[in-house]
């Protein structure tokens, strides 16, 4: 399906909106197009609808977007160093990978990425999160399933927190994507958001 070629909620009854004090911890993720906006507005992604979600229930977290369209897990490890000492996060958010499988690069390389971006993240203090990913059935079983295992081999293996893939949801419903068939639309933004959160409450 046309969802896997990715290059790649509401507020609480009575919650009071907070201003983000500048001491405040930071959540840095550190994403593909999924989590860019590819394609939306400034205001409709679910980076942005998350940030608006922690203010609503007074958790002051700054969250800070350092995701880029069309990135792979090589590229993020190599800018993470910089965006660490930059801001210091308590949380990281890695969504990456999808990229390395649209491009079939090598399982193993992906792993040791993941890896070491997680590994990173808490030598600089912060709480690694990773977001599985999925890739089209048409790369071969061999491929695909040891892909999808990369993701959860390494979030056992390392004990991190991991999200279940983004689109899962509306994966088979064209009205949640853009006219490209391919980039989730501003409709698809507060389900991704949904399928997050409960991975990301708990470390709140």
């Amino acid at each position: 399906m046309l969802w896997c070629l990715l290059g790649l909620l509401p507020a609480t009854a009575g919650a009071a909106t907070v201003a983000t004090p500048p001491t405040a911890p930071v959540m840095l993720v550190l994403g593909d197009s999924i989590s860019a906006g590819y394609g939306l507005d400034a205001g409709q992604g679910w980076v942005f609808l998350l940030d608006q979600k922690l203010k609503s229930q007074g958790l002051a977290y700054k969250v800070v977007n350092a995701s880029v369209s069309g990135e792979t897990t090589a590229g993020g490890l190599a800018r993470l160093p910089g965006l660490l000492t930059r801001h210091k996060p308590k949380i990281v958010l890695v969504e990456l990978g999808g990229n390395d499988g649209l491009r079939a690069l090598p399982v193993k390389a992906l792993r040791s990425n993941l890896e070491q971006m997680v590994d990173l993240s808490r030598k600089a203090g912060a709480t690694p999160v990773m977001f599985e990913m999925r890739i089209p059935e048409n790369y071969g079983p061999a491929y695909t399933q040891a892909f999808v295992r990369t993701f959860t081999g390494v979030s056992e293996e390392r004990k991190v927190p991991m999200v279940p893939f983004l689109l899962m949801r509306f994966a088979s419903d064209p009205k949640f994507f853009q006219d490209d068939g391919i980039h989730p639309s501003a409709a698809a933004q507060p389900q991704i958001l949904d399928a997050a959160w409960p991975t990301l409450q708990p470390l709140l």
